[in-house]
């Protein structure tokens, strides 16, 4: 069995291999309903009060595996009955709390929410209580805690709250994609549908009617992931799953980094456009900035859009650790482009469902690109790729001034300056995870790690620079 970072992913995993065999084999829909006992077939909960309960969870994640609710267009969504197990507390006095004279929580509190009781302990009125934090921030014990739950910890964008059986709901209106919520939750409540059986579709009817053929665009951050493995074995792995061809998406940001230059010149400023979630966040929290977006597609849109216009057989399938990805292939702008999105987690799943052993296979290659195409994976990279493309073209009448934001507080930070005029430079580059793509939560491992791995990769690229890379495809 693969090592994933928690019992979440893994189980998580167990259902999507299970639902890509049956898939394969045709047998899907006939024995849906018994996949939760051949996840797990004795009758001991794995993390329930009961086994029942177990089931009717796997069941749920089942249908999520297979697309999820139709009806909700956001490819995040929530468990209700596997939702029911976290505090809903927010600002609590703990026992640490030693009912000292200063009394600085009282008096910082703009509510009047803090009173003492016959100990001296402090007590918070949870009516008149605004969660501002601040009594929290100046206690010197730190006896006051915030009782919030990962998942509106890891929102960001305030999209998630609780329904009256403290269920999780998002807001689909607020709600970007990122994906935060769904890593974080520590019981698996919250899940990203999964598009795996439309992509085995396509990979079995390709092979019956030859009618066309299936590529697979993979994320520079996959050289981060499969660490039992190399990357060439992993190449090898996705070509035996069915695929026609594997081609770096590193390929798009080396297209992209060159008209994303050329753009910024023409205009003289730009938010950059390869994050899906980071333009969702304009779009819905900024919409007077959505012009300064560059009009360029994201690089998985537009190295689809290049293999289409050169194959007229092509359907092509981006694979990497975004699940804002999930969204952005649906956009009516990239659609045509892009056939099926998965993450690093479902192509684990789809390999073993074919019993595919990695390490034991030949290496292909995967040389696509150049350094700067690949650095997009990290937050930064897009910045070293715009300054690199700067150089080649010989620019020495503009001055860059970069914004690299990364992570989504501080693509907040960055857009809510810009929003009042305040200057803070001429090109701002969104990511919404931490660390950039390497911190996506479709990823089988989130470890510090990644970043090296990924450095290691880009300076492993054939092409030098991006003209270099560009050229080849002429």
């Amino acid at each position: 069995m693969r090592k994933f970072d928690t019992q979440v992913q893994l189980i998580k995993y167990k259902v999507l291999k299970e639902v890509a065999k049956q898939s394969f084999k045709g047998t899907l829909f006939e024995n849906m309903l018994s996949i939760p006992k051949l996840i797990n077939p004795t009758k001991k909960p794995i993390s329930r009060c009961c086994v029942y309960k177990e089931h009717a969870i796997l069941n749920e994640r089942v249908k999520l595996a297979i697309g999820g609710d139709s009806s909700n267009k956001n490819v995040v969504q929530v468990i209700d009955i596997a939702c029911d197990e976290c505090p809903v507390g927010g600002y609590e006095v703990t026992n640490a709390c030693r009912g000292c004279l200063a009394h600085r929580c009282q008096a910082v509190c703009p509510r009047g929410a803090i009173s003492f009781d016959e100990n001296k302990r402090a007590v918070i009125d949870k009516e008149k209580c605004i969660e501002c934090g601040m009594c929290a921030n100046v206690c010197p014990y730190s006896a006051i805690t915030n009782r919030k739950r990962p998942c509106v910890s890891a929102c960001k964008v305030n999209a998630i709250s609780m329904d009256e059986n403290r269920v999780a709901i998002i807001d689909n209106d607020k709600c970007i994609g990122c994906g935060a919520c769904v890593y974080q939750c520590p019981f698996g409540a919250i899940v990203d549908k999964s598009y795996i059986i439309n992509i085995i579709d396509m990979i079995k009817k390709s092979k019956e009617n030859k009618n066309y053929k299936v590529y697979a665009i993979v994320a520079p951050s996959i050289a981060s992931q499969f660490s039992y493995a190399s990357l060439g074995q992993v190449v090898t792995a996705i070509k035996n799953i069915g695929f026609h061809s594997v081609v770096e998406v590193a390929l798009g940001a080396d297209m992209i980094a060159d008209l994303e230059t050329k753009e910024l010149l023409e205009k003289g400023f730009l938010t950059s456009s390869c994050c899906p979630a980071f333009v969702e966040l304009i779009k819905k929290n900024y919409p007077d900035l959505v012009k300064h977006i560059s009009h360029n597609l994201s690089p998985m849109a537009f190295l689809g859009k290049y293999i289409k216009e050169n194959d007229e057989l092509a359907k092509v399938v981006f694979i990497g650790p975004c699940i804002a990805k999930k969204n952005e292939f649906q956009l009516d702008s990239v659609k045509d482009y892009i056939d099926s999105v998965m993450t690093f987690e479902e192509l684990q799943a789809l390999i073993d469902s074919k019993d595919i052993e990695i390490e034991k296979l030949e290496e292909s290659p995967l040389d696509n690109a150049s350094y700067y195409g690949r650095v997009f994976a990290r937050s930064g990279g897009l910045t070293e790729a715009v300054r690199q493309s700067l150089k080649e073209n010989e620019v020495e009448d503009f001055e860059l001034q970069p914004v690299a934001c990364d992570g989504v507080e501080e693509c907040k930070k960055a857009l809510f300056k810009i929003s009042k005029n305040i200057k803070i430079g001429n090109f701002i580059e969104g990511m919404a995870c931490v660390g950039g793509c390497i911190g996506g939560p479709g990823s089988l491992s989130h470890g510090p790690k990644d970043k090296m791995q990924i450095e290691k990769y880009c300076i492993s690229a054939k092409e030098k620079t991006i003209k270099d890379s560009i050229s080849q495809l002429k």
